[in-house]
């Protein structure tokens, strides 16, 4: 009976992956992807969030099966060694997702540019009033903590290309989704930058806005061409060691055209879609990696 039960147990846990990490990942196709797997293998892929650097370092560590996460791991720009949190794991490209400014659904701001968010983020524009439309009121900037998160770093890696930028902001949250929260409910002056994938389905609900940049909405069709201009891979992580069957399966089904329609259907454009997209992306990495600011 002991070893019936041993043999259960196990059956279950062979059966069941653990993944943490970006919350935009898992809300962009996450969430579509495990349900489409359990249906298709009967393995059950257990989701949790806690964003882009516990989603790899809880691989690395092997606390989780899988990550993901929507920012490259860190690298000391001397010797490009990864940190020692992040080593032994495989980033694996498997979609696109937009940095957007979001604002209050009531603010009559449409367009912003680069150099507009680089002032706004740095404290040199510091009234809506200084934007084509805006309103005679203060801006009020919401951040992430730290510098390491996938929107944080993303920010300072592609408008900034310096990874130790500070920002100019009294609010600062511990992840994207209390930010959203908070310019959807309460921030009626409020500015922000997230992933487009949950900002747009917060958008759709009527909650809050999202502004074109330099005059390009940050569309499906936009993102695929590079016509957006920030765009950024989302990732799987997976160990360098990791053998489980189960594991290298799910990483072969998000490769699936399968699994690419379903990320077509929820709005997110698949890697493959836009492979062209890299040796843009790879080249603004570089020039922020050339500066020897990485964390």
């Amino acid at each position: 009976a002991t070893q019936a039960k041993t043999k259960t147990a196990t059956q279950v846990k062979t059966k069941t992956i653990t993944w943490s990490g970006c919350g935009i990942s898992k809300k962009a196709f996450m969430k579509e992807l495990a349900k489409a797997y359990e249906a298709k293998t009967g393995v059950k892929i257990l989701l949790s969030g806690g964003g882009a650097t516990k989603g790899i370092r809880n691989v690395a560590s092997r606390k989780k099966d899988l990550g993901g996460a929507c920012r490259n791991t860190i690298e000391n720009p001397v010797n490009l060694s990864p940190h020692p949190l992040e080593r032994r794991v495989r980033m694996i490209p498997v979609a696109w997702d937009a940095l957007v400014v979001i604002v209050h659904k009531s603010n009559p701001v449409d367009n912003i540019t680069l150099d507009q968010i680089r002032k706004i983020f740095t404290g040199k524009i510091t009234n809506w009033n200084q934007l084509k439309g805006g309103k005679n009121a203060p801006i009020d900037v919401y951040v992430r903590k730290g510098k390491i998160s996938g929107v944080g770093r993303t920010i300072r890696e592609l408008i900034f290309a310096n990874y130790n930028q500070k920002f100019v902001a009294r609010h600062v949250e511990k992840s994207s989704g209390p930010i959203e929260r908070a310019i959807s409910k309460d921030a009626i002056n409020g500015i922000a930058i997230s992933g487009v994938s949950s900002a747009r389905k917060r958008e759709k609900k009527g909650q809050l806005k999202i502004l074109k940049l330099e005059g390009k909405e940050p569309s499906f069709a936009n993102i695929k061409s590079g016509d957006y201009l920030l765009y950024r891979p989302l990732y799987i992580v997976a160990h360098l060691q990791n053998s489980d069957p189960d594991v290298k399966g799910f990483v072969y089904f998000v490769h699936s055209e399968e699994a690419r329609l379903i990320m077509r259907k929820v709005g997110t454009v698949p890697y493959t879609d836009a492979i062209h997209l890299w040796l843009k992306y790879i080249g603004q990495l570089q020039t922020a990696l050339a500066k020897g600011l990485s964390q």
